[in-house]
């Protein structure tokens, strides 16, 4: 593998891991592999028997993941393990003149009418409708907030794909806040910064997703401060995503927290379990899944509360499990796949903080708080603080940084890799399963656990 291809598919694979959890990376799409890139064009191969599940289910996925890399106009082929790539004939696709021509857009795939609406997200859902139907006479700027998972980048996507619709002459990008820095400092280091300008401001709609990721640096912010206040004053519309309000946006300078304020501020919350079936119904119709009975899917929106990517990570957990084992998709199985990492929770009870979880696996694995959260790398304390991070980001919707700051200020890329890591160790070893099943089963009981098990190398 060359050196450019490889640093291309490590920086693919690091936002794939953004868009999926733990599990359903490791299930999937782990072991895809580069096997050339062309261009704007990523040739990849999948295992012979996943290949056509996963270009159905995640082709979209991950040419997003692509996109970021690539460019806007970036495309990407599936193959199967030992197949040759097809010669690339001359000329564009379809599909990357139809972006040249357009101009970047969201997931074609994420539309309203996809959107399950319910009460945690029913204002986001009328203000992104609203601006897709009028861009720049509602809300300017439209603020979208909320943990990961719960839908911002599909209503950002669905906005870019109405107004498209509606209008095809309008210039619209959408991009993510990580984008935007790398194309930045990219643009600096090739002195091509008034073209880099031209690309952001001389346009009619500006989408950015996960904007907290200017957030301490410096010069990005400066950029994105006079990006943002040129398309604004010049009376264009600018939408942005965050995992937290404009106000919890703490190291962001104040100018731009003010402005990000001065529109409308919707905040999206975990979905409710109404909205959770109607997401898995949804999803199930769309797929063509065939249950063996309905009960399944209320089974697993009972058990998965967080977040709609948890959601439909557990429901791909089960499908799989029912395709490879030959047993029908039912309740019963539901609760037997998803029972040990998805307890569900006594309506009565409160809901599991990473407070709750950080001291059941101090109490299970005989460590103090401070060692918990500490920089020590000893297997005793680095296994345990790793599954507490995954933890806290299965069960508890909070956002990566929000952990990070409760396990001793990490950064959010610790935190990721914290949680691959874990999710690793537990798909190949019963002893760490067993572990799981024991927190899980004190977050349910709010009883102590005890007997430690042994040392284990992290």
């Amino acid at each position: 593998m060359s050196l450019e291809l490889e640093h291309i598919w490590s920086r693919v694979q690091s936002q794939l891991e953004l868009r999926v959890d733990g599990a359903t990376y490791s299930a999937w799409l782990r072991d895809l592999r580069p096997v050339e890139v062309l261009g704007e064009r990523l040739v990849l191969s999948a295992p012979p028997h996943a290949r056509r599940w996963i270009a159905a289910r995640f082709g979209r996925l991950i040419e997003a993941s692509v996109e970021v890399v690539l460019g806007p106009h970036a495309s990407v082929e599936i193959l199967e393990e030992g197949q040759a790539p097809p010669p690339r004939t001359g000329g564009a696709t379809p599909r990357e003149e139809s972006a040249r021509m357009r101009g970047p857009l969201g997931n074609p795939k994420l539309t309203f009418d996809q959107f399950v609406i319910g009460d945690c997200n029913r204002l986001a859902h009328a203000a992104a409708l609203t601006v897709a139907e009028m861009p720049s006479q509602a809300y300017n700027p439209l603020f979208i907030c909320g943990p990961p998972g719960v839908g911002k980048t599909h209503l950002l996507s669905a906005i870019a794909n109405l107004l498209i619709a509606h209008d095809p002459t309008l210039a619209v990008r959408v991009t993510t806040g990580e984008a935007f820095t790398n194309e930045f400092l990219g643009a600096l280091g090739e002195r091509s910064t008034e073209s880099f300008k031209a690309r952001f401001r001389d346009i009619d709609v500006l989408l950015v997703d996960d904007v907290q990721f200017l957030e301490r640096k410096a010069r990005t912010e400066e950029e994105f401060f006079h990006t943002f206040n040129a398309l604004h004053d010049g009376g264009r519309q600018v939408v942005l995503t965050s995992d937290r309000p404009p106000r919890d946006l703490q190291a962001l300078e104040d100018r731009l927290r003010e402005r990000f304020e001065a529109g409308l501020v919707a905040d999206i919350q975990p979905p409710d379990l109404p909205t959770r079936l109607g997401i898995l119904r949804k999803r199930v119709h769309h797929d063509g899944i065939e249950l063996a009975e309905e009960e399944a899917i209320e089974a697993i929106a009972e058990h998965v509360e967080s977040n709609v990517r948890t959601l439909e990570g557990a429901l791909i957990r089960v499908v799989a499990y029912s395709s490879l084992t030959g047993r029908p998709l039912t309740a019963a199985l539901a609760r037997e796949v998803l029972g040990s990492l998805y307890p569900r929770r006594d309506a009565a009870r409160r809901p599991r903080t990473i407070a709750d979880i950080q001291q059941a696996t101090c109490t299970l694995f005989g460590l103090s708080p401070d060692e918990l959260v500490s920089s020590a790398r000893a297997p005793r304390v680095a296994w345990p603080r790793q599954l507490a991070m995954y933890l806290s980001r299965e069960l508890t919707g909070a956002s990566l940084p929000a952990i990070g700051r409760q396990f001793g200020g990490r950064d959010h890329t610790t935190v990721l890799h914290a949680c691959r890591r874990a999710s690793e160790r537990l798909s190949a070893d019963q002893d760490s399963r067993e572990a799981v099943e024991k927190l899980c089963a004190a977050l349910q009981a709010e009883s102590p656990v005890g007997g430690a098990p042994p040392d284990r190398p992290a």
